[in-house]
């Protein structure tokens, strides 16, 4: 049996080994630049996630101080996830995600994901050529799109998009690699709702992320988040069923926002 100690290590030497190979044939970087309103660096969420009834993990989403990546100014987004103490004796999670985005076009430059949930372990490191259109990752090269994401990047994506004057049912497209391949899926805008929240009550934009079937969703419609409705679009509530019960994600605390928090209402 391999040591647990293995897999940081090992996850640690291939991503330095891939990031090395990026920045040693820079590329000139292709992609259509983005309007962001939404966040800014150093900007700080917090979130309780509930499994049914129990309190069960907490999840911390950050954005870094601006980095020079291929002489562009850049962001390191994390989503880092991990259950609490007295959670962790029924199911251990720790979960960490990151995407390097351009601060101009928000398009992906390198992605680390690090998955450990009780005795399933899974990672991923990919960087990607825009120019050329793939994205190298420990298996080879994928074929990538336009404006491609990946899980990270795209959570941050969808607070850029402009949900003003929206028809209910609206789709925004967006292709995401997940593990290895690429998915064509789609962001659709559902409507407006005020929300009960620890907060208090906030004006939400309501949506519906489409998901990709696999180990933990088993319907593509499973996931609705709730976004802020004022320029941040930060994620306010995210509900979803899995294949072994359901999840209710909520904004606890937040620091370095780039706008005014107007949807907030109070209690």
């Amino acid at each position: 049996m391999k040591n647990a100690f293995f897999y940081p290590a090992t996850f640690l030497l291939g991503l330095g080994s891939l990031l090395w190979s990026f920045n040693a044939a820079p590329q000139a970087f292709a992609g259509k630049e983005i309007s962001n309103q939404a966040y800014q660096s150093n900007e700080e969420l917090n979130y309780r996630v509930h499994y049914g009834a129990l309190n069960a993990a907490v999840v911390q989403m950050s954005v870094s101080k601006p980095l020079k990546i291929n002489n562009r100014e850049a962001y390191n987004l994390k989503i880092e996830g991990q259950t609490i103490n007295s959670f962790s004796w029924m199911f251990r999670v720790r979960d960490k995600f990151e995407s390097w985005v351009d601060a101009k076009s928000h398009a992906p430059l390198r992605y680390a994901k690090t998955v450990r949930e009780d005795a399933y372990y899974h990672q991923d490191i990919a960087v990607y050529n825009h120019k050329e259109k793939w994205l190298k990752n420990k298996e080879g090269k994928i074929s990538i799109t336009d404006h491609t994401m990946d899980v990270a990047s795209a959570i941050y994506y969808m607070r850029t998009f402009d949900y003003k004057n929206k028809a209910v049912g609206h789709k925004f497209p967006m292709d995401i690699y997940i593990d290895n391949q690429l998915h064509k899926l789609s962001v659709k805008y559902v409507g407006k709702e005020v929300i009960n929240t620890d907060l208090g009550k906030v004006a939400c934009i309501k949506l519906k992320p489409q998901l990709v079937v696999d180990r933990v969703f088993k319907d593509q419609d499973a996931m609705t988040v709730w976004v802020s409705d004022d320029e941040n679009h930060i994620p306010i509530r995210i509900q979803t069923d899995i294949y072994v019960g359901s999840l209710k994600v909520d904004l606890t605390s937040y620091k370095n926002l780039k706008n005014p928090f107007n949807s907030l209402k109070g209690s």
